[in-house]
């Protein structure tokens, strides 16, 4: 039976489905998955996973997949990072039959995606891309979608998101913002990037960037024309955004845990990073209730401090306004709302060009003495300079490690084979071999269990005959 395609695949398949929950690292677990369900979501993306790992690691396999199956979370598109097209297709198989698609990160700005060349540091590899697509395409049993970042230049994007259709993609969701707008430079994305890449190709285009509310939804669908809206950050602050709801945010934290309960196992810390996200506008307040939650040592606390939380704040609902209304925000701050990042400053203002000295002297200052002051240090390199006063910051003067041969990982400075440790072990391993740099004894072992198993010994310092005519074989 042929699968479906295009816009088949999104009316049958994924059931036209406009509200849609975006693929988040440690944070769209099954768990939050069925939370988002329950409040308007209609598609959901699993956690962004690694292929390569995925490929070799059974264990990360189950705890990333296989273990969080549930008939209620579908549809579902399960999302890889790859740059090698074999090693995606060999991991796309083992997924296929856990989800109704699966889709490739392009989309990706940080820097472990930078270091692991992934995500939207591939943009310019057309030819890599195509060639990937293309296989899975091919070979999968389900559909491949893609997800990826704008480029500067609308022709541009339009041109890439015309190939990426070509080679086979079904469905595309496009972030509108290019690959150096993030942090503190996230910005806005742009709708115009979104909308000519849906005039101009012939799948569904999911839309991602500005959705912090339902009636940012609705604006970007009539706006762009795309089939569907995808969030994030709105969605990881307020999971009642696609139901246009927003709840007090104990009420969402009570039904979050009550599923982690119900569908274990669920990393403590992908709980703890949600409820700090839930609660971030409350926890200015109560900051006190910050250091409990991170010393929380199971589910079991976190649903303490969560009640606590709801009786303080059931205690100022009950006085005057004006004694709670001085934060600043559209709702009171136990109301589900989205965090807004403040904008970067502009460097023609009198700050921004302050910042923008400060900044270059600091620079400088790090380039000519290596123990420079601590105010051109963030707080975390500040912590890290106590701890040793003479680690150094500055990115020229780091070390540049050479790559393994076969991962793309640091390679052991000492690996006999030139490659990372777990390339080592299976190298050494299948070959009977020895790496003293990776402190690896697999030849040595052998040699003697071999002795220990004939009878041999060491006679005047040597192997004696017996055990040299059965010695293991040396590969190398």
């Amino acid at each position: 039976m042929a699968k479906p395609r295009g816009f088949e695949f999104w009316r049958s398949t994924l059931k036209g489905a406009r509200y849609v929950v975006a693929p988040m690292v440690d944070q769209s677990e099954l768990a939050w998955r069925l939370l988002s369900r329950r409040h308007g979501a209609e598609l959901c993306y699993t956690p962004m996973l690694h292929a390569q790992v995925f490929l070799r690691d059974a264990n990360y396999r189950r705890e990333n997949l296989y273990n969080e199956v549930s008939l209620e979370d579908r549809p579902l598109i399960t999302q890889f990072c790859a740059n090698d097209p074999e090693v995606f297709i060999q991991a796309a198989l083992l997924a296929q039959d856990y989800c109704d698609a699966i889709d490739l990160n392009l989309g990706c700005p940080q820097m472990i995606a930078k270091r692991g060349h992934y995500g939207v540091f591939l943009q310019d590899e057309w030819d890599l891309l195509e060639k990937m697509i293309k296989l899975a395409d091919e070979k999968l049993s389900v559909p491949i979608t893609c997800k990826i970042r704008v480029f500067p230049e609308i022709e541009k994007t339009v041109k890439y998101a015309k190939m990426l259709e070509k080679a086979g993609c079904q469905l595309l969701t496009v972030h509108g913002r290019t690959k150096d707008q993030k942090g503190a430079l996230t910005g806005i994305a742009s709708w115009k990037h979104i909308k000519a890449v849906r005039e101009a190709v012939n799948i569904p285009v999911f839309a991602n960037g500005n959705i912090q509310h339902l009636s940012d939804v609705q604006h970007c669908m009539e706006e762009t024309g795309v089939q569907g809206v995808m969030s994030a950050e709105g969605n990881l602050h307020n999971p009642a955004l696609f139901e246009g709801q927003s709840p007090p945010v104990w009420e969402m934290a009570e039904e979050y845990l009550d599923i982690v309960e119900k569908h274990p196992p669920c990393s403590l810390s992908y709980v703890r990073a949600h409820i700090f996200k839930l609660w971030h506008h409350t926890l200015q307040i109560h900051q006190d209730l910050r250091e409990e939650l991170a010393k929380a040592k199971n589910v079991a606390g976190i649903v303490e401090i969560n009640r606590q939380l709801k009786q303080r704040c059931q205690e100022e609902m009950d006085k005057d306004e004006s004694e709670w209304n001085q934060t600043g925000l559209p709702f009171p701050h136990w109301i589900c709302q989205p965090y807004v990042r403040p904008p970067p400053k502009d460097p023609n203002t009198e700050n921004g060009q302050k910042a923008l000295e400060m900044k270059a002297v600091c620079v400088k200052r790090a380039l000519e003495d290596s123990d420079g002051t601590n105010d051109s240090l963030s707080k975390n390199k500040q912590k890290k300079k106590a701890r040793n006063p003479y680690k150094n910051f500055c990115p020229e003067l780091k070390p540049k490690y050479i790559k393994c041969e076969q991962c793309g990982n640091p390679k052991g400075n000492k690996c006999v084979f030139n490659l990372c440790r777990g390339c080592c072990k299976r190298k050494a391993f299948k070959e009977v071999a020895d790496c003293p740099g990776h402190g690896l004894r697999f030849k040595t072992k052998a040699l003697r269990q071999s002795n220990s198993d004939t009878g041999g010994g060491l006679t005047n310092g040597k192997l004696n005959s017996q055990t040299d005519s059965t010695a293991v074989h040396d590969p190398l």
